[in-house]
């Protein structure tokens, strides 16, 4: 759009500078000033000048014409990704921390409500009896009860939902404010600068993870969510809820590292945007680690295809855009993010979630400073979802 911007403008002067040349060769007769007021500088006449010999002499002296030549491209310095790479590292490391820490706190809150129900149950079965609802129930007006029926009919529907479902829930709902914020034309600085990611860009590491949730397009957020909510259920059931929103989010920043990557080295310096970094790595987490599960296509049913088969084709793909130069989508996100999720479940959940117990024990004591050095909350920081050996 820019550069067809530069053409109708330069179309425009063109046409302009024309029509005031004729104007004024028509009225110079009136008025002899009117060449000196607009900047032009009249020649003596030549009866004797050919046309080729004029236009040698225009083209040798172009400083005459007041039509100075274009400007020297300035050199774009390439960027250091030194930050990029730091904060890659840095902020996996603490989003598998975290992950670790919450699991614990989310048993320990598990179990303490588990009793807490248990004795509340007592409690209301010694004291009370159906009468006491029933005539509470009839002193409620109709917009009461219509308001009560209505939150257990979404307290039925979210519990119908698989925990996957349910987590995932969370990141559309982000996805879909982000969305509505491009559309706010006041916010449009702010959300190029946070929520696009580009290496030639001053603020580089915190759209990393700001980009993952940032979808300009209706279109792609629902690509992308689709995807996310399709295998929602089986990453989260194996590797759970807190380790699932961790690979996530490390697969985002680690695929917009892999595309600072590319772009740097091939000096494409261009903004991106998206979860499909995120989503490949959730995909390919479920491919490899079941290959022969059946999957189709939402719009050919009758199409049907393994996930190892469905992730060398999407890996291949990305693998020829990439090789090939497509500008369609950032085709190095869509692999950082794929291979990530193929390393995380062949070595990274050996190399990083199961040596997490140190950091749950150090938790534990300092939650708890006279446990001494018993385990946190009867082997929360022990047990866990997460992918078992074959």
């Amino acid at each position: 759009m820019a550069w067809r911007g530069c053409g109708t403008l330069m179309k425009w002067a063109k046409t302009e500078f024309t029509t005031s040349k004729n104007i004024t060769s028509r009225s110079s007769r009136l008025n002899p000033y009117n060449q000196q007021r607009c900047g032009f500088r009249r020649e003596a006449k030549r009866p004797d000048t050919k046309k080729g010999n004029v236009t040698q002499e225009t083209k040798a002296s172009p400083s005459e014409a007041g039509t100075p030549g274009p400007p020297p491209r300035p050199k774009v310095p390439r960027p250091t990704l030194f930050k990029p790479l730091m904060f890659t590292v840095g902020f996996t490391g603490c989003s598998f921390g975290a992950a670790a820490i919450l699991q614990y706190e989310t048993l320990k809150s598990r179990v303490q409500t588990a009793k807490d129900e248990e004795e509340s149950e007592k409690f209301l079965q010694g004291s009370q009896d159906m009468t006491h609802w029933h005539d509470w129930w009839n002193q409620l007006t109709g917009f009461q009860r219509q308001l009560i029926l209505l939150m257990s009919m979404a307290d039925d529907f979210w519990s119908s939902l698989t925990e996957g479902q349910r987590t995932v829930t969370g990141i559309i709902a982000i996805n879909a404010v982000v969305l509505c914020c491009w559309r706010i034309p006041s916010m449009q600085r702010s959300m190029i600068k946070y929520f696009t990611s580009n290496p030639a860009s001053k603020t580089r590491c915190l759209p990393m993870v700001l980009s993952s949730f940032s979808h300009y397009s209706i279109i792609h957020m629902v690509a992308n969510m689709y995807v996310l909510w399709t295998f929602s259920s089986g990453i989260v059931s194996l590797l759970g809820r807190e380790q699932f929103l961790a690979v996530y989010l490390s697969a985002g920043v680690i695929s917009t590292m892999a595309s600072y990557m590319c772009k740097t080295v091939s000096g494409r310096l261009y903004p991106t945007l998206g979860a499909s970094g995120a989503v490949m790595a959730v995909l390919a987490a479920v491919c490899t680690k079941v290959p022969e599960a059946k999957l189709g296509i939402i719009f050919l049913p009758m199409l049907t295809f393994t996930a190892g088969n469905a992730l060398k084709a999407l890996v291949a793909i990305d693998s020829a855009g990439l090789l090939l130069g497509w500008r369609l989508f950032d085709h190095a996100a869509h692999l950082g993010g794929a291979l990530f999720g193929v390393w995380y479940v062949a070595y990274g959940y050996k190399l990083i979630w199961r040596k997490r117990e140190p950091l749950v024990k150090l938790w534990h004591d300092m939650r708890s400073p006279g446990a001494g050095g018993s385990r946190p909350g009867g082997g929360p920081g022990i047990s866990g979802g997460g992918p078992r050996p074959q």
